[in-house]
């Protein structure tokens, strides 16, 4: 039996050593959940200096510093105010997607019952934030692997049942929504062939159908996502695509003059270029 300081003050040190980017937060969160804890009781147990019992702790800890994502060990990831079920065969939303739903629900929230469709789904994490933050707003969403629309499926029928779930490809789902959708909003695979991320949490965990978009830059799963778009969305109708930040100029150049206008490029919160958006003409 150790005190929970001596256990994060070790924990911390292996963490930082094995290259993790937050040791003390990710310690924190693994030491919590291993006591069955709230981050906020942990601060009291720290305080208070009693002995307790690490339980599954050093197991979790050494996965940590294999940078095994925090993620899949908790199998929570918070997003927007949710909390969503994960781990292994999903994608783990990142805080600079919270953006890209950010600039779905503004436009949601101007309308009166909107149509929302969100395509690439992963773990629901857009969808749910949508159905979330506009209530009257009817939500659908597909997803194309079977393992992430299982996990996407969890967390739909925990948070909002009531989202139109579907498995299959987004370029050619909700043909029974043509011309009738407002709003379109998508997460999709768009790393380049051969940039294989840096982080060994994303390059050896997140399943590849979700990371790489294909084409030579990356952006053919893109493209088809925002054809889907045109042909799903209502004239006037709002879709935001999210992209890496060396993609901005090839983003942009996705929305042809024939069939959209007011193209517009968007920044994540860390100033990076994130999203495009653009309405039906």
């Amino acid at each position: 039996m150790v005190t929970a300081r001596q256990l994060l003050v070790e924990a911390g040190r292996r963490l930082a050593e094995a290259g993790v980017p937050t040791p003390a937060a990710d310690a924190e969160t693994l030491l919590a959940h291993a006591l069955g804890v709230t981050r906020s009781r942990l601060g009291v147990l720290v305080a208070l200096g009693d002995p307790v019992d690490p339980g599954a702790f050093a197991d979790l800890l050494d996965q940590r510093a294999d940078r095994v994502p925090l993620q899949h060990l908790t199998g929570r990831a918070g997003f927007r105010g949710l909390e969503l079920r994960v781990g292994p065969g999903v994608f783990v939303p990142r805080p600079e997607t919270e953006t890209v739903a950010g600039l779905a629900i503004e436009e949601a929230s101007r309308l009166d019952g909107p149509v929302v469709v969100d395509l690439c789904t992963g773990s629901g994490a857009i969808a749910l934030a949508v159905a979330a933050e506009v209530p009257s707003a009817r939500v659908h969403a597909v997803e194309l692997d079977p393992m992430a629309h299982a996990w996407a499926r969890r967390n739909v029928d925990d948070l909002a049942p009531a989202v139109d779930l579907r498995l299959g490809d987004a370029a050619t789902a909700f043909d029974d929504l043509d011309g009738t959708v407002h709003v379109v909003v998508s997460n999709p695979p768009y790393v380049p062939p051969g940039a294989v991320p840096v982080d060994p949490e994303v390059a050896e965990h997140d399943p590849e159908v979700a990371l790489y978009g294909l084409g030579d830059d990356g952006l053919q799963v893109p493209r088809r996502v925002v054809a889907a778009a045109a042909r799903l969305l209502a004239p006037g109708g709002y879709v935001v695509v999210e992209h890496a930040e060396v993609q901005e100029q090839s983003a942009r150049a996705m929305f042809g003059p024939t069939s959209w206008t007011d193209v517009q490029s968007h920044r994540d919160l860390t100033g990076r270029p994130r999203a495009t958006t653009a309405r039906r003409r």
